[in-house]
């Protein structure tokens, strides 16, 4: 069969182990993500910015899909990457760090300042130098504005279009409906750079010895904690509109990848009837309706969800994105032909065509466009 072509808005890439260690002094170097394996295989000790937790490493067929995602031959090479791309039917994609799902953890600035310095410079070499196809999101600390403003300017004149932020910043910082936050939605905004969070990425009080990824236990655990990683892309966009800053800046463009899509409808109308309903109470007073803000700023993937097309085709709500998740355990490597049928078998060519590629090319749109026979 003739295969459907799309545009992922959401994948990662797995950085080489060495590369913190080999390009940042010994003493901020230690202090970058590692893990350290037991001798029997059965746990791991993660070491994070001078504070450490142990796990267990999965078994059965937990351990089966984790090694599938490792053994995924793109998820660290490039060059076997686009091999990949290519047989799944995937043109561009937008590709998303590995220490960044760390990064609301870190504690110390001048180490995050140092460590995303180092990774931006190497996935813009590494990643966007070896095919415009793929756009990689560059990284910033939220742990101090100014580091992020400076880095950010950097990273825009390198050619990024598109920066990667937890879905929370770490405690010691405020949130994202504080005003400290302007001077970056200011400078995001004048770079033209999309505003990429990730959902899974609160951060985590490793003092406490939580790392975060089991929130829920017994019955249902599993559902219950995956379900649970996708709220934090919905409140960073609720923050975003009430607080006023998409209102401000309205060239402004977030995307929320692999949380969904079908949730934007719902929490917009939600917004919407706060925002009328206790009007004696609200502040800021708002230029647009948050639905407005919403539908025109904010941009959602997801990669096996049903009710994602119909939030386009019944809510009216256009800017979703399909995305593979490659190489996770959750995405579609491997079935994505299959996984898109199924999503678009009846569904009009217009439709499909903005979800799988419109859309994404809206937002990078120096993308290559898809060859004449995709």
């Amino acid at each position: 069969m003739e295969k459907i072509w799309a545009n992922s808005g959401d994948s990662h890439f797995l950085e080489p182990d060495e590369l913190w260690q080999e390009n940042l002094p010994p003493r901020l170097a230690e202090l970058v993500p590692r893990s350290e394996k037991d001798p029997d295989g059965e746990w791991e000790t993660v070491h994070i910015d001078g504070m450490s937790f142990r796990r267990k490493l999965p078994t059965g067929r937990n351990a089966e899909f984790l090694e599938a995602t490792h053994r995924a031959p793109g998820a660290r090479d490039v060059a076997k990457r686009i091999v990949d791309l290519d047989g799944e039917g995937i043109w561009a994609e937008l590709t998303f760090p590995s220490l960044g799902m760390w990064s609301s953890t870190f504690r110390t600035p001048e180490v995050l300042r140092e460590a995303v310095k180092v990774s931006n410079d190497w996935a813009w070499e590494t990643i966007h130098g070896h095919s415009a196809r793929l756009v990689p999101t560059a990284q910033v600390s939220t742990l101090d504005i100014g580091d992020a403003v400076t880095e950010l300017e950097r990273v825009a004149e390198m050619g990024y279009r598109a920066v990667f932020l937890p879905v929370t910043p770490h405690p010691l910082q405020q949130d994202y409906n504080q005003d400290i936050w302007e001077p970056f939605w200011t400078a995001a905004e004048r770079a033209n750079m999309v505003l990429a969070f990730h959902i899974g990425t609160d951060p985590v009080d490793l003092s406490k010895g939580n790392h975060g990824e089991v929130k829920y236990r017994g019955p249902g655990g599993a559902v219950l904690n995956y379900t649970e990683t996708t709220f934090g892309g919905q409140r960073a966009v609720m923050k975003m509109v009430a607080s006023g800053a998409l209102d401000r800046h309205p060239a402004l463009r977030v995307l929320v990848s692999e949380g969904g899509a079908t949730w934007v409808p719902f929490v917009a109308d939600r917004m919407e009837e706060g925002y009328r309903q206790h009007a004696m109470a609200v502040r800021p007073k708002l230029k647009r309706s948050p639905k407005e803000i919403i539908y025109s700023q904010v941009y959602a993937s997801f990669q096996h969800d049903e009710s994602a097309v119909a939030a386009f085709t019944a809510m009216g709500y256009r800017n979703v994105l399909w995305g593979s998740d490659y190489p996770h355990m959750e995405g579609t490597f491997g079935h994505t032909q299959e996984t898109l049928r199924h999503l678009f078998g009846g569904v009009p060519d217009e439709v499909r065509h903005r979800i799988t590629v419109g859309a994404f090319t809206e937002l990078f749109p120096d993308v290559p466009p898809l060859p004449a026979a995709a």
